[in-house]
């Protein structure tokens, strides 16, 4: 099974910020929600933890497996841009995304998502015929793109409809056909 985790809560979070690789730690909850996390995952043996390489997202992970995540770039969280650390009321939006028309150095979406779902397919390719259990520690946008890669993508294009609540996760126990 895939337990996909998004980290807990910043102080970037709690400022309703938007935060990308500019991110912070867990705040004070948001280690309370990763040890939350913990005891509603201590039932579980991961065969595998994988984490994006921010601080928040492998604060959470190994909080709540007690394990060292293994660190993989393509989990990172979607670049921002100009735009990290702004109010998101503030910010000028093209979709769920910041418009790159305004913000400098804004990862193209398409982009974002060909790097998670290729990063899952070779999982899949790896582990997808074994019976383990795998931890994946990423953010909103992470998590919302690996839900697509099972559920598929909406019709309107936002995959953070599939996204978790900071500190919550989804378990996934299928590998999607073709994908």
């Amino acid at each position: 099974m895939i337990y996909v985790v998004r980290h807990g809560q910043t102080d970037l979070n709690k400022e309703g910020r938007l935060q990308g690789r500019q991110g912070l730690q867990l705040n004070e909850y948001g280690q309370q929600q990763a040890k939350a996390l913990a005891e509603s995952l201590e039932n579980i043996k991961f065969d595998y933890v994988y984490s994006s390489p921010q601080k928040r997202a492998i604060q959470t992970a190994e909080i709540a497996t007690g394990m060292k995540p293994i660190i993989d770039n393509r989990l990172d969280v979607f670049d921002l841009g100009e735009a990290d650390t702004l109010k998101r009321c503030e910010v000028k939006m093209a979709g769920v995304v910041p418009d790159s028309s305004v913000y400098k150095g804004v990862e193209d979406l398409n982009s974002f998502v060909k790097r998670i779902f290729e990063f899952m397919h070779q999982l899949k390719i790896a582990y997808g015929t074994e019976n383990i259990n795998i931890l994946l520690s990423g953010h909103r946008c992470t998590t919302g793109c690996i839900g697509a890669y099972f559920e598929g993508i909406p019709k309107d294009g936002n995959v953070l409809r599939y996204s978790s609540d900071n500190g919550q996760y989804k378990v996934y126990t299928e590998w999607k056909q073709g994908s």
